[in-house]
C-alpha cells in the first residue's frame, strides 16, 4: 500500500471513529454489548478533546503524509478536516457539546432499555396456582 493510500485510510478511520463516538450508542439500543465499547470510545474522544493527547490515527496519518511528501496536519484531525472547513471555528465548542450530549443520551437510553428488558415485571413474578 502506498503512503498516500495510508493517509486516506487513516483519515477514513478517523471519520469512522468520530461517527462511532457520536452515534455508536444507538447500536446499544439493539445490541446491549455495544454499550461498553461505545463508552470507552466516548471517554477517549472526550479526554482527547480536553487534554492534548497523541492520537495514534493522527500520528499514523502524519507519518504517512511525511513519507508521501505531503504537509503534516496542522493541530490535529479535527482542526485540519472539520474546523473552518465543515463548520465555522466559532461553532466548535457548541458542536462538541452537542456531539457529546448525543453520544451520552443514546448510551443512556440504550442502558435504560437493556435494564428494562432484564428486570422481570411484577406480574411475571407472581405464582399462579
Amino acid at each position: 500500500m502506498g503512503f498516500r493510500a495510508l493517509v486516506v485510510a487513516a483519515a477514513t478511520a478517523h471519520f469512522a471513529f468520530m461517527a462511532y463516538v457520536i452515534f455508536g450508542g444507538f447500536l446499544g439500543w439493539r445490541w446491549p454489548g455495544a454499550i461498553g465499547p461505545h463508552l470507552a470510545a466516548v471517554c477517549w474522544g472526550l479526554v482527547g478533546t480536553l487534554v492534548p493527547l497523541a492520537c495514534p490515527l493522527t500520528a499514523t496519518e502524519n507519518w504517512a503524509r511525511g513519507r508521501a511528501g505531503e504537509p503534516l496536519l496542522r493541530g490535529g484531525f479535527i482542526d485540519h478536516y472539520l474546523t473552518g472547513v465543515v463548520y465555522p471555528e466559532q461553532l466548535a465548542g457548541g458542536l462538541r457539546f452537542l456531539a457529546l450530549s448525543l453520544a451520552l443520551w443514546s448510551c443512556t437510553v440504550a442502558t435504560l432499555r437493556w435494564r428494562r428488558r432484564r428486570i422481570p415485571r411484577r406480574r411475571d413474578l407472581s405464582v399462579t396456582r
